[in-house]
């Protein structure tokens, strides 16, 4: 079967009519639209839209035509809305297509909505159980993998423990390990790495080149660059519902990118942004970048001072803390900018108000970065609220800095002043 096409698509698309409402399928439903559809019905003939029943369509996806043969690792990009969950919904047939077909041959498994199916009211250990099963694991097959699940998930000395009383981040683990733990020929997972701390992230992404390296195939939707081009042989991009680019994961990312960076005027509204998956709040508004003299910039001189200030609403105080990730193009983190690696913390009062990094002697070498905010609490256990990643572009030249010649490219992403000196004798 190795090198045989596994997964074919062609021509796939999906259509939801604005307003549209899932047919009723319980009584209680049932009994309501006796009720509703008469009072909506009259609405319509008085001139309302009667909650925008007749609002138009819009295609999630549409057009989309690929192969994926055995053994082959997929990774699917583009930014929040551009179809790719849609596409992942529709090769596991949790909703079907508008038009167009797909086929997939051998036993596939998903990944999509980790924790689907967890009872808060049964323990870690029974959740385990029936959680396999929804996935389609068989009982012998969750004893054997059990420790295994557990271990992974970290959760031991909780895990006869009702998980209604466990936090969130210890259900997000607890519910990946179980998912992590399936053995399907075909895996269509969807953006995983997103959940857990950074220890787990990363115990995640080397569960996942296991799997690649198995030889099972993979269909891998992502916004972590680093790993879409560490684990995949080819990548698709999606944009608007279509198929934009297919290529070599470095070319497509690049692709990507130029397409989607924000824009380097040196301010952002993020009042509309995108945020982190799971974000709780949204209290960021906007960010911006200043020289040290308090003008705004995108274009900054290696050594030079760079300000940053991040704009937030609060509906209350805020004991919090704020952070600013600095990424190259392709999404590898270089350097991370954390209030509390100077201060306590931030005491911040409820309404509108701004936040301001400083960074001195900025040390980045020429090209381009994006800056990722976020702000969380610092009240008992530190939480994050709000996180919009590339949030915004800044350029940098390294001008003079050194003194001598310039840095070539491969010579690393900092520049570090240096006396050299010689003598003669041992």
């Amino acid at each position: 079967m190795a090198g045989d096409v596994v997964i074919r698509v062609d021509q796939l698309g999906k259509r939801y009519r604005l307003g549209e409402r899932v047919p009723y399928r319980t009584l209680r439903e049932s009994l309501r639209r006796v009720v509703v559809t008469p009072v909506r019905r009259w609405v319509l003939r008085c001139g309302g839209d009667a909650g925008g029943q007749h609002g138009g369509e819009i295609w999630a996806l549409r057009g989309v035509s690929f192969e994926v043969r055995a053994g082959e690792v997929l990774g699917i990009i583009g930014r929040n809305g551009a179809g790719k969950s849609t596409l992942l919904k529709l090769l596991t047939r949790i909703t079907r297509p508008t038009e167009g077909r797909a086929e997939i041959v051998g036993r596939a498994g998903s990944l999509l909505e980790v924790g689907t199916g967890f009872h808060p009211e049964l323990t870690g250990r029974e959740n385990v159980f029936l959680n396999g099963a929804i996935l389609g694991m068989t009982r012998a097959e969750i004893r054997r993998k059990f420790d295994d699940i557990v271990q992974f998930a970290g959760v031991e000395p909780f895990l006869d423990t009702p998980v209604k009383r466990y936090s969130s981040g210890m259900q997000v683990r607890l519910a990946f390990a179980v998912a992590a733990h399936l053995e399907p020929e075909i895996l269509l997972v969807d953006e995983v790495l997103a959940v857990g701390d950074a220890e787990f992230q990363k115990r995640c992404l080397g569960k996942m080149s296991d799997v690649a390296r198995s030889g099972r195939t993979i269909l891998f939707v992502s916004h972590n660059m680093p790993a879409i081009s560490r684990l995949c042989q080819k990548v698709l991009v999606l944009s608007d519902g279509r198929a934009v680019y297919w290529g070599a994961p470095d070319e497509a990312i690049a692709f990507y990118l130029a397409s989607g960076a924000p824009e380097a005027s040196g301010r952002a509204d993020l009042t509309q942004a995108v945020r982190w998956p799971g974000a709780p709040e949204r209290m960021l508004t906007w960010v911006s970048t200043h020289r040290g003299d308090g003008r705004q910039a995108s274009e900054f001189t290696t050594g030079e001072t760079m300000l940053v200030r991040i704009g937030y609403q609060l509906a209350e105080p805020l004991r919090a803390y704020c952070q600013v990730n600095v990424t190259d193009v392709a999404g590898d983190r270089l350097m991370t900018l954390r209030s509390t690696h100077a201060t306590d913390a931030l005491e911040l009062a409820a309404g509108s108000g701004w936040i301001q990094c400083r960074v001195d002697d900025l040390r980045l070498c020429s090209g381009q970065y994006l800056l990722t905010v976020e702000i969380g609490s610092l009240r008992g256990t530190p939480q994050w609220l709000d996180c919009v990643p590339d949030a915004l572009r800044i350029h940098v030249h390294l001008g003079g800095y050194l003194g001598g010649a310039e840095m070539a490219p491969g010579q690393g992403r900092f520049a570090q002043r240096s006396v050299w000196s010689c003598a003669q004798g041992d």
